[in-house]
């Protein structure tokens, strides 16, 4: 029963895989193709480096209305599709312009992910797992993140200057092999009943999980749905508590740096004196930290609980940050910089890396998870592309803002995740070990 539904996590966290992908393999490819276009820090910002983030968040604003409207599954199946066109246009782009528009599309893909992917793996779970089975979606994540910089770095010289189009173009091989998983999971039988009134197809599904229980299960989906409107009002005063939650958890996770760090990682360690090669290379040693404290919050979740690992989290956030601001202020040297950063990465693995979509997918009822997932991963990825987009404008080496000292703006975001530990210790709940529908009570 339990690999059964274990199974089906794994091939809807497949998007995750593609969205980590994605979302880093463009630090490959940063600087050759500043060099071949020779663009200002404000085209390069925003064309080049932040649009497939805006895409992002027109997925993430949009998606959940596929996913309600069609269902879980064709939504994740479309999100491969979108993969697939993005990976293969982007590597034979001929200019900047019709780049940033595969990457756009690539970008609108993982947005929508981020929404329906968590989402559908919720509803499959059982509250006991649902922390482990969720966080799946973060472990696929940050494993496609650890591919494409070990991808970026086995390509590095392959092409010759054509190289990021290697990097860019290889994304399509799991992009279609995900696309074609989906077509052999269940609908999520949440979906089926509470947006379908089929209950009948969500006993089918629910018997496909393995999951004995279907009858007691769906009895109790129905009385949480009847508590709640039945149109979603993201302002209502029924979900504003959750809506709050959510708009918190996902500012604090791009104030943290995570993106500016993943995205710019080789040029931060470039300014700090590795050789070019050298700065690909241990980009990979911030994708094998990541993947392996992701296991730990995998570990952690279901027994420590998603506040736990936020606490835990900020802590490592503050120390890292404020020492990697050190670093710069002192020139301190790539190697001390170097260790902060991989303490930076592994505190983001434990706490917030593990426990966003976790954490957002959960604490909206039926009705809303969708609509509330959007919500959530919208304000997530509106702040990563404002991030993205000001980031060469603060960091580039001959006209930007803070081009001799970058240290401050590592200063800024550890004064962010104090603010985050505050609200961790005062209004964040636990969510551990309760049911969906216990949750919405």
């Amino acid at each position: 029963m339990q690999s059964r539904t274990w199974g089906v996590a794994v091939v809807a966290a497949m998007a995750g895989f593609l969205f980590g992908f994605d979302t880093v393999v463009i630090s490959g490819a940063n600087l050759p193709i500043k060099e071949l276009w020779n663009t200002s820090p404000w085209f390069h910002g925003f064309f080049i480096m932040s649009m497939a983030l805006w895409g992002t968040v027109l997925g993430a604003l949009t998606g959940g209305w596929p996913t309600d409207k069609w269902g879980r599954k064709p939504t994740l199946f479309w999100i491969g599709v979108l993969y697939t066109v993005s990976a293969v246009g982007s590597a034979l782009a001929p200019e900047p312009y019709s780049f940033s528009f595969f990457r756009f599309i690539g970008g609108v893909g993982v947005g929508i992910s981020s929404v329906a992917a968590p989402a559908y793996i919720a509803e499959i779970a059982e509250a006991r797992l649902r922390g482990r089975l969720v966080a799946a979606y973060q472990f696929n994540i940050v494993f496609g993140i650890l591919a494409a910089f070990i991808s970026n770095y086995l390509l590095e010289g392959v092409g010759g200057k054509n190289d990021w189009r290697w990097m860019l173009g290889v994304e399509a091989i799991p992009a279609l092999a995900y696309t074609l998983l989906v077509l052999g999971i269940p609908e999520s039988p949440r979906w089926l009943l509470v947006k379908n009134n089929n209950r009948l197809a969500a006993l089918q599904s629910l018997a496909k999980l393995g999951i004995r229980n279907a009858e007691e299960l769906l009895d109790k989906v129905v009385q949480s749905v009847g508590a709640t409107p039945s149109r979603v009002n993201l302002l209502g005063k029924e979900i504003r508590r959750p809506v709050f939650l959510a708009f918190c958890v996902a500012f604090f996770n791009q104030l943290s740096g995570i993106n500016f760090i993943l995205y710019y990682a080789p040029e931060i360690l470039e300014r700090a004196g590795l050789a070019a090669r050298d700065s690909l290379f241990n980009s990979i040693a911030l994708g094998v930290v990541n993947l392996i404290f992701t296991f730990v919050g995998l570990y952690l979740i279901d027994r420590s609980g998603r506040r736990f690992l936020i606490i835990l989290g900020s802590f490592g956030y503050i120390l890292s940050l404020g020492m990697v601001a050190y670093s710069f202020f002192t020139s301190a040297g790539a190697g001390l910089l170097l260790a902060f950063l991989l303490i930076f990465i592994a505190a983001h693995a434990v706490g917030q890396g593990t426990v966003i979509w976790v954490f957002i997918s959960e604490i909206f009822p039926n009705r809303a998870r969708a609509a509330g997932q959007a919500f959530g991963a919208s304000v997530h990825w509106v702040l990563a592309a404002v991030i993205t987009l000001v980031t060469p404008v603060f960091l580039d080496e001959t006209r930007g803002i803070l081009q001799h000292q970058p240290g401050y703006i590592f200063l800024f975001f550890m004064a962010m995740m104090v603010l985050q530990l505050v609200w961790a210790l005062t209004v964040m709940p636990e969510t551990r070990g309760k049911s969906l529908e216990e949750i919405a009570a």
